[in-house]
């Protein structure tokens, strides 16, 4: 220690003495010799041991909080023995084991969308057929079926592409008239929770299927559609339609069908017979009777007639006269009012052309008049079927 060091810290206990041990006497022997003559001197002898015992502990820290630059030194004669220091362990230091073992995951959004969260959304759609069409840009899907908005039509849940998460599926269409473009949809959410398309599942066609009747999405993600291969309206009663359930399924990058049929076979009611005739004009015969001739015209603009039934209400007095009647699947000469003959089926685009011969008997008079010729197609069970516009199918013609 050097000497400007001791004086310094004679000076620290100086007035350690004067603040905190006025009463105290340095300690010694004469001292420790005193405290034992008498007991009413015992309160200041334990003074003199306390300040004893801190002179190398509480007097050298108020030194140092008392000096401006001084670093305590040991005190001599009286040594100091401390526990050496037990390194502390950081908890920074050693990461726990939860904090090592547990590796962060990105949890996968949630892709079930209400139908009320689904309108209040702007979508973007899987472009409609080229022409005359709805938004697809960012647009609102409308709650009823408006002209020119994106009707949602049906809704429905469940994990389409396997992430394990649920997506949103919706039956959407493009109202335009009694009709318009239909298309399927899965939308899902990004990692900020906005609504997003993931694809379209599937969509109408100008061919078939024309309309999409309903959806559902099963367990395994397969998303499945009632398809119908002709759109109702315009005279096309919507029970009319074949119905097929098809399944679709998430590939990657697109859905494709992956159960059902995958086409139509024709439809009964997809025919529409159109008819044209020949008034009848009665001429004598040699002997006595008279007879004429009709000539009926039927065509076929649309699909396949699987057999047709002719239909002529003239009186009961005129009767088939063999001329034209081979055709007839029954036999004409035997029915009466109306005249019927079932014939055989007609294609699409074809058309066929009879001249069918009556005559009235002798001494039976026939005035003049009006009468039907009607023609309706029938399927393989020899049903009439109803078609999509039926006043072409009868024509007025006059008998005299």
């Amino acid at each position: 220690m050097s000497e400007q060091e001791a004086l310094g810290l004679a000076e620290e206990f100086t007035r350690y003495r004067r603040t905190v041990l006025d009463e105290v006497e340095v300690p010694g022997p004469a001292a420790v010799r005193r405290t034992v003559r008498g007991r009413g001197r015992r309160r200041v002898a334990t003074t003199a041991g306390t300040a004893l015992t801190l002179f190398g502990g509480s007097a050298l820290g108020y030194a140092a909080m008392n000096g401006p630059d001084h670093r305590p030194g040991p005190v001599e004669p009286t040594r100091s023995v401390s526990a050496s220091p037990t390194p502390s362990t950081s908890a920074s230091s050693t990461p726990s084991p939860s904090a090592t073992s547990a590796s962060p995951t990105t949890p996968v959004p949630d892709g079930r969308i209400s139908r009320a969260q689904l309108l209040a959304a702007s979508v973007t759609l899987p472009a409609w057929r080229p022409g005359r069409g709805c938004p697809t840009s960012q647009t609102r899907i409308s709650a009823d079926d408006r002209e020119g908005v994106n009707w949602l039509v049906a809704l429905d849940h469940g994990d389409v592409d396997g992430d394990g998460a649920v997506e949103t599926v919706a039956l959407v269409q493009c109202v335009l008239g009694t009709k318009g473009p239909m298309q399927v949809v899965a939308f899902d959410r990004d990692e900020e929770g906005k609504v997003v398309t993931l694809g379209r599942v599937v969509a109408t066609t100008i061919d078939k299927p024309q309309w999409l009747f309903a959806l559902d999405v099963v367990d395994d993600g397969t998303v499945r559609v009632q398809v119908g291969d002709i759109a109702p309206g315009g005279g096309w009663n919507g029970e009319w339609s074949q119905r097929q359930w098809r399944g679709y399924r998430w590939k990657g990058d697109a859905f494709a069908q992956v159960s059902g049929p995958t086409s139509f076979g024709p439809n009964r009611h997809d025919v529409n017979l159109v008819v044209s005739a020949t008034d009848l004009v009665l001429a004598d015969a040699p002997d006595g009777s008279r007879v004429g001739t009709v000539t009926v015209r039927i065509r076929n603009t649309t699909g396949l007639a699987a057999h047709m039934a002719l239909r002529l209400g003239l009186p009961a007095a005129v009767r088939p006269d063999r001329l034209g009647w081979a055709d007839c699947r029954n036999d004409a000469e035997t029915t009466r009012e109306p005249v019927t003959c079932d014939l055989d089926g007609l294609d699409g685009g074809k058309d066929v052309l009879l001249t069918l011969g009556f005559r009235v008997a002798a001494g039976t008079t026939v005035g003049t008049g009006k009468a039907d010729v009607n023609v309706r197609p029938m399927d393989a069970n020899f049903d009439v079927v109803e078609e999509v516009y039926e006043p072409d199918n009868t024509v007025e013609i006059t008998y005299r």
